[in-house]
């Protein structure tokens, strides 16, 4: 079956692109966009996600504000209709790494939008994802990520929200491959050998993406218990890399080691400051404070894993129709940590430790600029971690 994309010079393999040489349910392919205010303490995430195996495209939108997360869900099959747009929502490439259009018209919900994402520094290649167990590859995966800006408009609730180029920043990453197995589309885990355990587990992700008038970038680090920073057998095993760029011309400004101090609420894993010391391949000191604000949101409801759709599945199982699926909640999560039942019935208690956090930055560069802009902090904290005295679970 030909798709839009086999009209390009661009293939890979003697096949269409609607053939994927993998049959594996874990084979992916999505992105995900924030557009964030540290001023005005709103998150706006979305994205979309292709899973050719179950023949499936889902996606979804949701904001935090005041501590309220609300998110709308979508899903349809994935072909015949090779097109990111699912219902009400959709996005369009304008120019390849450098703008994409952002769109959730009018529907039952009570969110919609119409957002231009703008980069504001080259789109990064992260090192290539690879992660085995007993033998078999159960990561393989490309990513990159990128910091940008946007404009445009939310509507939220009756209230509509203007999103200016000078007062908000943006996210996103685009990521294929195998990723991880993800319930429902996973065997049961009775009938699968335990897997391997590694010689050392991962308890801390770091990954931040930011803007700002004089500097933008990425980074992002992954450590052991111990704050070993090795690589790891693990679908985020890279030790650090990292990118800075003084707009989005510039030339790429290579990070080669990392320093960080991280302040947590006290008796929780959520994030509320940190001090990061960059140092670039040219030996310049970048140092960075980010501040914890507004609330962090839980990317859960986004609809990745089995409970996060009512009917108990996610984006890629299938609904028991063709038709497009739209459905939305509304979820006050202002008190952290908290408790939530997920829609298969499991209990998540203890707050939500893998969780996604508006931070407004001020990057002091090796010259002196000080530079005041907002970035996503995504801090996963899986104790024990002792180098910030996490001792249990």
């Amino acid at each position: 079956m030909l798709t839009p994309y086999d009209e390009l010079p661009v293939h890979q393999s003697p096949y269409p692109f609607s053939v994927v040489p993998i049959t594996d349910y874990s084979f992916d392919d999505g992105y995900y966009f924030g557009v964030f205010s540290a001023e005005e303490e709103v998150f706006l995430f979305q994205g979309l996600r292709v899973n050719p195996n179950n023949d499936m495209v889902g996606g979804y939108a949701g904001l935090m504000i005041g501590g309220r997360q609300y998110t709308v869900r979508f899903k349809r099959p994935w072909r015949p209709r090779f097109e990111t747009r699912i219902g009400p929502y959709g996005f369009r490439v304008v120019e390849p790494f450098e703008e994409v259009r952002l769109v959730l018209d009018a529907n039952d919900s009570a969110l919609s939008f119409d957002l231009r994402w703008l980069a504001t520094a080259p789109a990064f290649e992260e090192a290539h994802h690879l992660a085995t167990t007993r033998g078999r590859r159960t990561t393989d995966q490309t990513r990159y990520s990128q910091s940008g800006t946007a404009e445009g408009w939310i509507e939220f609730d009756g209230r509509r929200i203007e999103v200016t180029r000078d007062r908000w920043w943006a996210s996103r990453d685009h990521s294929w491959g195998l990723y991880q197995e993800r319930a429902p589309m996973a065997p049961p885990a009775r009938f699968v050998r335990p897997k391997e355990r590694p010689a050392v587990r991962r308890a801390l992700r770091f990954w931040t993406v930011f803007s700002s008038p004089d500097v933008s970038g990425f980074y992002g680090l992954h450590e052991g218990e111990r704050g070993e920073r090795i690589e790891l057998n693990d679908v985020f095993g890279t030790p650090f890399e990292g990118a800075l760029h003084r707009g989005l011309a510039g030339p790429s400004i290579e990070l080669v080691a990392a320093e960080h101090e991280v302040t947590l609420v006290p008796g929780t894993t959520r994030f509320q400051q940190a001090s990061v010391r960059l140092t670039d391949a040219d030996g310049g000191v970048w140092t960075q404070e980010l501040e914890d604000v507004g609330t962090p949101w839980w990317p859960h409801t986004i609809g990745y894993g089995a409970g996060s759709w009512k009917d108990g599945g996610s984006m890629a199982s299938y609904p028991g129709t063709d038709d497009v699926v739209v459905e939305w909640d509304d979820f006050d999560f202002s008190v952290q940590p908290f408790e939530h039942t997920t829609y298969d019935g499991r209990q998540v208690k203890g707050g939500a430790p893998h969780a996604e956090h508006l931070a407004r930055t001020t990057t002091t560069t090796p010259d002196g600029i000080v530079s005041v802009g907002a970035g996503q902090v995504e801090l996963f904290l899986d104790p024990p971690y002792l180098p910030y005295g996490l001792t249990t679970r």
